[in-house]
């Protein structure tokens, strides 16, 4: 806790001890009963209704001429959402300590239901169980259940030294791998990919021994390498003709996306086939200028060439540069960054490891989110297929998302008394 807190402790102050020496002492802010709650926190719910206006306004002009209807499927959603906040706000976060290995299992279990007829095959893909009148992305609900899990596992549990530790990072680590597993078979590597930042955040936090990040940075670079070589070996399949094995069970059209950030003029020359999308949204951030072309006045997505399909979710952030320009970019950062660090000052307000944990797996998830999603319209990173929070079309996700920052909510409203 003393990694997180002592980033937004209150002042400090001097006195003098009965042999005159200096001593500096820190005077905590913390003024309100762990018994009460206490009212709520401003901060992030404003910066999330603003996000939300944003997004609603921009879903409607990437869909303007397209005839669709997903901007209203989306205030559905944030209507369901704002009910789910408010009630995972009003409910003490410690409550989640009982259920969280139900929530765990239902996350994992509905990842199991997408393997079957059940789930919703789009573009090859396996990420969507269909009830008829909505679809559901269990990926975004395992995201919630391992988080709570994790939280309350290594809220029951003092670590230090990897080798006193063992045993609980075998056990945390197990329980991560098995809906990483699932999310990869969908195939959904994006998704895959947000688990690890946020288990190694929530271990920092707890105080595991700096050893294992090292090892575990090791090991990272290993598995670098191994994604080196298979991408040597799909080269040498796809372009020169040779009968080389793959090293990973990743998809060709994962590999070309990786081709595509790497060496664009290799895999897609002509910019018209998977590096497409990149290049469309480049244009939309690069002609939006300083101010932007105006609302619904964006050209890219009003003719098709920002495909109609990633619009509104993927690249909603390209839309939004291309008709509010750096500044309305700049705005929507602004308003994440004040909702990411208001958020760990929240962990640090926390009384207890598991509130603690909680807001600070929250603040790294929509920080992975955030840093996925802007990086790959701007073609630092690559395309994933990550959407942007509160922005983006993807109601399972946005119903996610108010859900997770309820529980932030909540930290804060149970936060700790000045005497504790």
């Amino acid at each position: 806790m003393q990694r997180i807190g002592s980033l937004f402790t209150g002042a400090r102050w001097r006195k003098r001890d009965a042999d005159g020496a200096v001593q500096t002492q820190v005077l905590n802010r913390r003024v309100i009963s762990s018994r009460k709650a206490s009212s709520m926190d401003w901060i992030n719910p404003l910066c999330i209704l603003g996000l939300l206006a944003i997004g609603m306004l921009f879903l409607y002009s990437a869909q303007l001429h397209a005839g669709t209807v997903n901007w209203k499927k989306h205030g559905v959603g944030l209507a369901l959402g704002a009910f789910v906040y408010l009630g995972m706000a009003r409910t003490d976060y410690k409550r989640l300590l009982v259920p969280s290995y139900w929530l765990y299992g239902l996350g994992v279990l509905l990842l199991l239901a997408v393997l079957t007829p059940l789930g919703k095959e789009v573009y090859g893909c396996r990420r969507w169980l269909n009830f008829k009148f909505f679809l559901l992305q269990p990926s975004e609900l395992a995201k919630i259940g391992t988080l709570v899990l994790a939280c309350s596992l290594l809220a029951r549990t003092r670590l230090g030294s990897v080798s006193t530790s063992f045993k609980a990072l075998g056990r945390l680590l197990g329980l991560v791998a098995l809906p990483v597993g699932l999310i990869i078979l969908q195939p959904d590597l994006g998704s895959a990919l947000v688990f690890p930042p946020i288990l190694f955040a929530l271990l920092y936090t707890a105080g595991v021994s700096k050893r294992f990040f090292l090892a575990c940075l090791l090991v990272g670079f290993f598995l670098l390498g191994l994604v080196a070589l298979d991408m040597r070996a799909y080269k040498a399949r796809r372009f020169e003709g040779k009968n080389s094995p793959a090293l990973l069970p990743m998809k060709d059209y994962q590999r070309n996306r990786i081709l595509v950030f790497i060496a664009p003029e290799l895999v897609d020359p002509k910019g018209i086939h998977v590096s497409w999308n990149l290049r469309q949204s480049l244009i939309c951030v690069g002609s939006g200028g300083f101010w932007g072309k105006g609302w619904t006045q964006g050209t890219q997505a009003k003719l098709g060439y920002l495909p109609q399909s990633v619009a509104h979710n993927d690249f909603i952030f390209s839309v939004l540069a291309e008709e509010k320009g750096l500044v309305g970019g700049l705005i929507v950062l602004v308003l994440y960054a004040i909702l990411l660090f208001n958020t760990l000052r929240v962990a640090a307000l926390a009384r207890d490891r598991f509130g603690l944990l909680l807001a600070t797996g929250v603040s790294v998830l929509f920080m992975v989110h955030l840093f996925v999603n802007i990086g790959m319209t701007l073609g630092l990173m690559p395309i994933t297929g990550i959407p942007l929070p509160f922005i983006s079309y993807a109601v399972t996700f946005l119903m996610s998302c108010c859900f997770l920052q309820g529980i932030v909510q909540s930290v804060y409203r149970f936060r700790r008394t000045q005497s504790e």
